[in-house]
């Protein structure tokens, strides 16, 4: 990495993905870290931009944190597209574990925006995985350009459907006043979760400025350290008990000492909405609906249609805003920081 100033405990790799690519990831070590937080940043980023927010989240959070670029994105080779998003982060994942010796128990997957598409889906393959932050998250793809109520075979990032199937703790982050990623798409994620952390929507908070309000971190705070202390409950509940699963976190508990239930019949908190709603569920595999082949050209422009390179630092000041970006034909359609995937010039 260039033009940025070097630390010591700051660690960058060039990683092969199984579809070969080479992607960039940096690891920043925090000296008393019990947990690791895996950031997947939003579309109009990188790690040049993102370099002071991962060393600043690790010096107040007191975790470790890697961060990476995906395909296509930065010095990361290959072409953006959803399935290498998912590919990029279980590679990263897997340095984690074997270079680093940390475990799906000891990691948080932290997804911002599109982000949040990568973090869902690793999140429901790691049944031991400690928590998830979801930070403006989407419901899909399709659902921030229109208000459709199924999924479509063509959509991408379904997160909708992925949510339910996360087993741990999720806390949600999202700005009331968002103007890519509609506020209702974090609500109705936090509604569909399984295990319910307390949610943060900061009044006002726009899509890419959320980290400049103080609640922010604060929360963040208060969200690891509860982590942290189930954690060490929770070992120490299983030795004595011998327990088989283990104890729920219970968001209700926020402001208290946390408090570890060895009824495993007792069940979270969920809004009355969640209690009527099933989740939804894809019509993949299902009899697939018939959609014009204009609307499926559109969808695919996201990825097949790189432009210009863009220059991180003059970027830095500016909102993620891909509202005019999807293609030349989709100029009012914003995928959450995911419309317009491509290459950035460099990292710095």
């Amino acid at each position: 990495m260039t033009g940025v100033t070097r630390r010591p405990n700051v660690e960058v790799r060039r990683l092969r993905t199984k579809k070969g690519n080479d992607i960039i990831a940096m690891y920043v070590r925090h000296p008393s870290a019990s947990l690791t937080l895996l950031y997947s940043h939003g579309n109009a980023a990188d790690l040049g931009q993102l370099y002071d927010l991962l060393s600043e989240l690790s010096v107040h959070l007191h975790v470790n944190v890697m961060g990476y670029d995906y395909s296509g994105y930065g010095q990361s080779s290959g072409k953006p597209s959803e399935q290498n998003t998912y590919n990029d982060i279980e590679t990263v994942y897997k340095c984690l574990e074997d270079n680093y010796g940390t475990h799906a128990e000891h990691i948080i997957l932290y997804g911002q925006s599109v982000g949040s598409g990568p973090t869902l889906d690793l999140a429901t393959q790691l049944p031991n995985l400690r928590a998830v932050v979801l930070h403006s998250p989407i419901l899909s793809g399709l659902r921030v350009m229109y208000p459709v109520k199924h999924s479509f075979w063509f959509d991408i990032f379904k997160n909708i459907d992925k949510v339910p199937r996360v087993t741990c703790t999720v806390l949600i982050i999202h700005g009331t006043a968002d103007e890519v990623v509609d506020w209702s798409h974090g609500k109705r994620l936090w509604e569909l979760c399984k295990e319910k952390y307390e949610p943060l929507w900061i009044k006002g908070g726009r899509h890419c400025n959320l980290e400049l309000y103080p609640e922010y971190i604060k929360h963040l705070k208060k969200f690891i350290s509860v982590i942290e202390k189930t954690s060490a409950v929770e070992k120490e509940s299983t030795t004595k008990t011998d327990l088989v699963d283990p104890p729920r976190l219970s968001s209700d508990h926020m402001e208290n000492n946390t408090r570890v239930s060895t009824d495993q019949t007792e069940k979270p908190n969920v809004s009355v909405d969640n209690n009527k709603e099933k989740p939804r569920l894809s019509v993949d595999g299902r009899e697939k609906p018939r959609v014009s082949t204009d609307r499926r050209e559109r969808l695919a422009r996201v990825f097949d249609r790189p432009d210009k390179g863009r220059n991180s630092i003059d970027q830095t000041d500016k909102p993620r805003n891909s509202i005019d970006r999807f293609s030349g034909r989709v100029k009012s359609a914003v995928l959450c920081n995911m419309g317009c995937f491509r290459r950035t010039t460099s990292i710095r």
